[in-house]
């Protein structure tokens, strides 16, 4: 089950860089749900919550200014990918079957991943289309789905796969459907 923690967590880290390590250090020191080996354990130092308590709030409120959320952004690119192969790799440390090296690469990717899809897809086109209204409502969003992503990938990560699973179906139904819509359009001649 950890493998699905470890791409839930990814994956909202993707969103906030600092959500996911925040709820993960709070979790491992204060829960037994969530158990971190060395060095990972170092996330629930007091110092380490700390600096993620502070991280947390400059990200929560440089990305709600206009300007300086896209300058977040550029310097998130660099940051995101790296949370998420931190709790990647921290959640997957009990399994040992997964090579730390692969463990750190998919939470790389997963992260990077969804943060590309963030920050080239989803908010450049949330500004052309509210000419910038939107861009608060959307990252209080973020926040909420990554804070909720995070907790839920921690305590039931069956869920997650089941959200993972219904997700997948759901894309290959609709992209199925439109492929026979598009085929089943009689030609006209003329």
């Amino acid at each position: 089950m950890e493998i699905f923690s470890a791409f839930g967590l990814s994956a909202s880290a993707g969103l906030n860089a600092y959500i996911p390590l925040l709820i993960v250090a709070l979790l491992a020191k204060f829960t037994p749900w969530i158990r971190l080996n060395e060095p990972w354990d170092a996330l629930t130092s007091w110092w380490v919550i700390g600096l993620l308590v502070v991280l947390s709030i400059i990200e929560f409120f440089a990305d709600k200014i206009p300007a300086v959320n896209h300058i977040n952004d550029a310097i998130q690119t660099f940051i995101r990918p790296v949370a998420g192969a931190i709790v990647f790799a921290a959640s997957t440390s009990v399994v040992r079957e997964i090579h730390p090296v692969l463990a750190i690469s998919a939470g790389i990717l997963v992260a990077g991943g969804v943060h590309a899809a963030k920050s080239l897809v989803l908010r450049p086109a949330v500004t052309a289309v509210s000419g910038g209204t939107a861009n608060v409502p959307v990252s209080m969003a973020e926040d909420v789905i990554s804070t909720i992503l995070s907790i839920l990938s921690v305590v039931v990560p069956v869920l997650i796969a089941c959200i993972l699973i219904l997700m997948t179906t759901t894309i290959l139904w609709m992209w199925l459907r439109k492929i026979r819509s598009t085929s089943s359009v009689p030609k006209t001649r003329t």
